[in-house]
């Protein structure tokens, strides 16, 4: 089992890269800019339930696989960038269309959907793969029983805070996305910037090394 210091210092460390500015920061960022509050606390959520699939991969030893093979993470990569870009093109061609943000039923569908996407694009990053693999390790204890339980329980700490952090990063940009939506043309600009956001962080992660 884990100590309260050992997860004390963990979420410390946690709270201060997951505030780092960073492409989950953006991407949420972007969308509730330009989509709403309730967008992007979805959006946020569904990046930081994303890092449960990291948290497993590292327990199993999948995401060591994954970092020894190189053509492994360029798959994934390829995969993961080519999302962004789509998510981002889609985001541009709808630029100021506010259908979304109308009417109980699609609004629920909407969120489902975005909370869904913002899952996957985390599940796909091959970087976070490579940083769980990296950073969770740091902060077991190897003398305490139960390496694979040290590993999911400081997994689920950082899953918490990051919902915690998304979901407030959600809901401030979304009001300002909703004061600036309430001047001329904002809205569609607003789309326009998110779709760049998300066409520039899937262009950097497919041509980088």
């Amino acid at each position: 089992m884990v100590t309260l210091a050992q997860v004390l210092a963990f979420l410390l460390a946690a709270l201060l890269i997951t505030a780092a500015p960073g492409p989950d920061n953006l991407m949420v960022l972007g969308m509730g800019m330009s989509k709403g509050r309730r967008q992007g606390i979805a959006f946020g959520l569904g990046c930081a339930l994303g890092c449960l699939s990291h948290t497993a991969l590292a327990v199993m030893g999948v995401s060591a696989i994954v970092a020894a093979s190189p053509t492994a993470f360029a798959v994934l990569k390829w995969i993961g960038g080519a999302y962004l870009i789509w998510l981002g093109v889609n985001a541009l061609r709808t630029a100021g269309n506010t259908a979304t943000l109308a009417g109980s039923g699609p609004e629920q569908a909407s969120l489902l959907d975005l909370f869904l996407k913002g899952v996957l694009a985390n599940a796909i990053n091959p970087k976070v793969v490579l940083f769980f693999l990296s950073f969770l390790p740091q902060f077991v204890v190897p003398a305490q029983e139960g390496i694979a339980l040290q590993l999911g329980i400081l997994g689920l700490v950082f899953t918490i805070q990051a919902a915690v952090l998304f979901g407030l990063l959600g809901y401030f940009a979304g009001t300002i996305g909703a004061w600036l939506k309430r001047q001329p043309r904002a809205g569609a600009w607003l789309d326009r910037v998110a779709g760049g956001v998300f066409v520039g962080l899937g262009l950097r992660m497919v041509v980088s090394r």
